[in-house]
């Protein structure tokens, strides 16, 4: 078995196993039960210590590919080592293609434990108390300095701390509009927003995202036409299809809704994930509502997000946060502080932007190979947005379904439910030998001109 471990790379060693041991699973296509070589062979073949490939063990373990026998090491668990010849109708527990956050093999538990302990030993009010109605004050110090990073000049006063972005977004929703006003979404966009708008009454004006930002034209018609009251935007790695907004777009987005009086709500939960600083709509104009998350880097399950607005509007938001949920997680807002004080959380996320940028180009090479068009060539983040050449959605699925892969539902980034035929690929799950077979038997072959 051998692991190809690379010892400069920012990827822990433990985490390179586990992802060398998966793949060597799927590669190999070896049979459920098959017992693994021992923790001491595995170790000796790839010039690694034993205790770093028996965590790795156990946490496959934990991920149910991997089982342990009873003092006999380990065995590929019942659906392991599935990727070829596998049967289409078992795929409930397939590749997520489609999935809109890292894999959890990706997750690095070592400085989040620490963290925690930490905090549970040296600040006990926090395991027992909710958070101040604006947030931890050192949480939101932490904040105001990555925010002047990107060029966001703020103050402790003009942040509030959420429970990750979707509490953000639907505090927003709640202060500002009513039922019956128009806003503008964009198209490919944000599902859980459409779903959320939706709740309240809020009608949607779909504006069409191109590579380099939402088509100022289409907008600038929209507004004349249904004078909304406001706009949500993704400013880097857009959800869906992993575009970002250019300085030029930027500057007319905002002159135009200016000009109509229109609020803009600019959503950047994959700010960590960018190579450079880049445009944020916020650093052009202070009036711009600036939401940002931790949720997709560090946790899903401790959520920590904010919002970043004038004080008026902080205040207010404030206010219905704490009617609507007694306020966030004192101790998930300092554990994140911590991290964020002693620099872990800077060193993680340099981490996954590395890792994410070797497999971005493994996997826009392997959709090349299969001819699949790509959305623009997206420089960081988590997606792409591609189309492959098969036009029958049904037979696209039926392909994915037999690779032990799911892809999202047709019609998902749609505020209006509009089938479509391109697709999010997440790259941090386009590397996996399922995703690469899924993309090859969705090649046409073309008959050879002669």
């Amino acid at each position: 078995m051998e692991l190809r471990i690379d010892r400069q790379a920012m990827v822990p060693v433990v985490q390179q196993i586990v992802d060398g041991m998966t793949e060597w699973i799927s590669r190999s296509g070896v049979a459920p039960s098959t017992r693994l070589p021992s923790v001491r062979q595995i170790a000796r073949a790839n010039l690694l210590s034993q205790s770093c490939v028996a965590e790795a063990c156990e946490r496959l373990v934990a991920q149910g590919i991997l089982a342990p026998r009873q003092g006999a090491g380990f065995m590929v668990a019942a659906h392991g080592g599935r990727s070829v010849g596998i049967d289409c109708e078992q795929v409930e527990d397939g590749l997520k293609l489609g999935e809109g956050g890292l894999p959890q093999s990706w997750r690095e538990s070592d400085d989040l434990s620490y963290a925690i302990r930490q905090v549970a030993r040296t600040d006990m009010a926090s395991l027992f108390n909710y958070s101040s109605p604006l947030g931890l004050p050192a949480l939101r110090g932490q904040i105001v300095k990555r925010l002047r990073l990107i060029g966001v000049q703020s103050r402790d006063e003009q942040v509030l701390t959420t429970s990750g972005a979707s509490h953000a977004l639907d505090l927003l929703v709640r202060t500002l509009f009513k039922s019956g006003d128009r806003v503008v979404v964009e198209t490919p966009g944000y599902a859980p927003l459409f779903e959320l708008l939706r709740l309240h009454g809020v009608q949607m004006l779909e504006v069409r995202r191109t590579p380099s930002g939402p088509d100022p034209q289409a907008l600038e018609a929209l507004l004349r036409q249904f004078r909304p009251v406001a706009m949500f935007i993704n400013s880097h790695h857009h959800n869906p299809t992993g575009s970002c907004l250019t300085l030029g777009v930027a500057q007319q987005i905002l002159q135009l809704c200016n000009a109509h009086d229109v609020r803009v709500i600019e959503d950047d939960v994959y700010a960590d994930l960018h190579n450079g600083n880049g445009t944020r709509l916020a650093a052009l104009d202070q009036r711009v509502i600036y939401v940002g998350s931790f949720s997709k880097t560090l946790s899903s399950s401790l959520r920590v997000g904010f919002v970043y607005a004038e004080p008026p509007l902080i205040a207010r938001l404030a206010r219905v946060k704490m009617i609507s949920s007694m306020g966030t997680s004192s101790f998930n807002e300092a554990v994140l502080a911590s991290l964020l004080a002693n620099g872990a959380y800077r060193k993680m996320v340099q981490r996954q932007r590395q890792r994410l940028n070797t497999d971005r180009i493994a996997a826009l090479q392997a959709l090349e190979d299969a001819e699949w068009e790509v959305f623009g060539k997206p420089c960081g983040g988590l997606f792409i947005w591609a189309r492959a050449p098969l036009s029958d959605p049904a037979r696209l699925h039926g392909q994915a379904q037999c690779s032990g892969v799911r892809l999202c539902a047709p019609g998902a980034f749609s505020p209006s439910g509009e089938v479509g035929e391109w697709q999010r690929i997440n790259v941090a799950y386009a590397c996996d030998p399922r995703a690469r077979q899924f993309f090859r038997s969705t090649r046409v072959n073309r008959p050879q001109a002669f």
